[in-house]
């Protein structure tokens, strides 16, 4: 397919304070009309926050749609036009209590495009500066620093499964565990 589909009519059916839902109808190359429900995001960040060579600052926290708590690097909703690395330095601050004197952007990803416009900004924080956390009025997050063997360890026994966190991983530990 060398150029998108055309977008025959477009609507949004959902409106609420993290994403909208818009249903879109496209003709395909086939020539086919095709309905496609198109979850729209406005991105989000997350930061594999390092205090020292070899170690990953982790938060835990419940996630509803997951229906359990999730060890997670720190990571949030970007805010109506707000610049990633602006929202990245503000998410890692609220809800670990950090700020750093240097982020690197790891990667730019769309974790589920099969139906959302979400991307993923992901960096890489060093020069760490303990504060206490900003958290908002419902968040409730623990944070944990470990080391990246401790971390792998996490993940081999099913407590770390969150995607963004397993990218991180994999993106420091260059590909393989350490």
């Amino acid at each position: 397919m060398s150029q998108p589909p055309p977008v025959l009519h477009s609507q949004e059916v959902f409106k609420g304070r993290v994403f909208s839902v818009r249903v879109d109808t496209i003709r395909d190359e086939d020539g086919k009309e095709r309905r496609l429900d198109i979850v729209q995001h406005s991105g989000s960040f997350a930061i594999a926050a390092a205090p020292r060579p070899g170690q990953i600052v982790l938060v835990h926290q419940y996630r509803h749609a997951a229906g359990q708590a999730l060890w997670e690097i720190p990571a949030g909703t970007a805010e109506q036009d707000e610049d990633c690395e602006a929202g990245a330095r503000r998410e890692l601050r609220e809800e670990t209590g950090y700020t750093a004197d240097s982020l690197e952007l790891l990667c730019s990803a769309f974790p589920t495009p099969g139906f959302c416009t979400e991307r993923v900004h992901v960096y890489a924080a060093s020069g760490l500066h303990a504060g206490p956390q900003q958290l908002e009025e419902d968040e409730r997050i623990d944070v944990r620093t470990v080391c990246f063997d401790e971390a792998w360890a996490m993940q081999a026994s099913g407590q770390i499964i969150d995607m963004k966190t397993l990218l991180a991983l994999l993106w420091l530990g260059g590909g393989r565990r350490k």
